[in-house]
């Protein structure tokens, strides 16, 4: 059978190699030549791959797996953008929260030849194409169709996809997941969709602003909560708790946006459904907020409240476990 062990590279951007085994209990660790992918010198360049997560291969099928891996130095010491023992940390220090996330993540379908989203008209109008059907609006559907069900294939907890504000934009979302489950479930599901996307010859752009103007940008909005916020606790109702975490994150609005993801600036202006990227605003049911509550949850006095800041190019694992330290710890 084969394992293909995923992690992120120096720049964070994916990487994959094969290795064949007779069974999943020969997942193990193994290493890679970090010279190559900015992660080590050429005279010492072994980097260490630490199986953390496996799924499902969906594209060579079973019984083949995908195997997500941290980054380590021979010496046992984690790689700068090595995220996720630090968001593991943050969640197991406090496990009695329950924290649940949902991420939606958007990036644009790009063609090689142009080097513009499929299907860009200067004239076109953004409204048209979100959740839109028809050859004239939906561009890429195929793409995206079968990189849903590669995801549910693999075990990915995915919970749906739709055509986003501007043409060849798509968004699918992963969740809910609890704690780290979010983080991992996501770097697997953009590694399907770029994987997929070789076949069609397709370029996946997670950039927050590929395309300048007068069109919107991508984002990757989280949707959180904990047990509190959901159920309420003594005489508190979930929704106190809600306030009180969106409260303390106004307080560390620069401490997040500096760990949202690269070029975030670009995108939050204050238009095209963003709020400004150096001040944190909140509120009911608004897309041009920082963090706003949905209706249903108001009205519920419990649930979750969405986090828009995060950049479509964010690191999961960054995202979720600031979001847990600054609402819990």
């Amino acid at each position: 059978m084969f394992a293909e062990y995923i992690w992120l590279g120096g720049q964070n951007e994916l990487r994959s190699k094969t290795r064949v085994i007779e069974s999943e209990e020969d997942i193990t660790l193994w290493n890679c030549d970090g010279s190559s992918t900015e992660q080590a010198e050429g005279s010492d360049s072994e980097v260490m791959l630490i199986p953390c997560a496996v799924f499902n291969d969906p594209i060579r099928g079973n019984p083949h797996k995908l195997v997500l891996c941290e980054t380590q130095r021979p010496n046992g010491e984690y790689l700068e953008n090595s995220h996720r023992h630090w968001a593991k940390e943050q969640f197991d220090s406090a496990k009695e929260e329950e924290p649940w996330f949902g991420l939606e993540q958007e990036y644009f379908m790009i063609n090689p030849n142009t080097n513009l989203p499929f299907g860009f008209d200067e004239k076109g109008k953004q409204g048209q194409y979100y959740c839109s059907v028809g050859a004239n609006n939906a561009f890429g559907r195929q793409l995206t169709e079968e990189h849903l069900e590669a995801c549910v294939a693999a075990g990915i907890k995915i919970s749906g996809i739709n055509a986003e504000v501007a043409p060849g934009q798509w968004e699918f979302q992963i969740g809910p997941c609890l704690g780290i489950e979010q983080g991992d479930h996501l770097w697997v599901a953009r590694y399907l969709l770029l994987r997929i996307a070789e076949k069609y010859n397709v370029i996946i752009d997670f950039e927050p602003k590929p395309v300048k103007g007068d069109w919107n940008g991508s984002g990757c909005h989280a949707n959180y909560s904990t047990k509190k916020m959901r159920e309420g606790f003594e005489e508190k109702k979930g929704i106190e708790f809600i306030h009180e975490a969106i409260e303390k994150l106004s307080h560390k609005h620069d401490l997040h946006m500096s760990h949202y993801g690269n070029n975030n600036e670009q995108r939050m202006t204050g238009e095209h459904e963003t709020a400004s990227y150096s001040v944190f605003s909140k509120g009911i049911a608004n897309r041009g907020c920082s963090v706003r509550i949905g209706h249903e949850n108001l009205k519920n006095e419990k649930g979750y409240f969405e986090d828009r800041r995060p950049s479509s190019n964010c690191d999961p694992y960054l995202v979720t476990g600031l979001l847990f330290q600054t609402t819990v710890l």
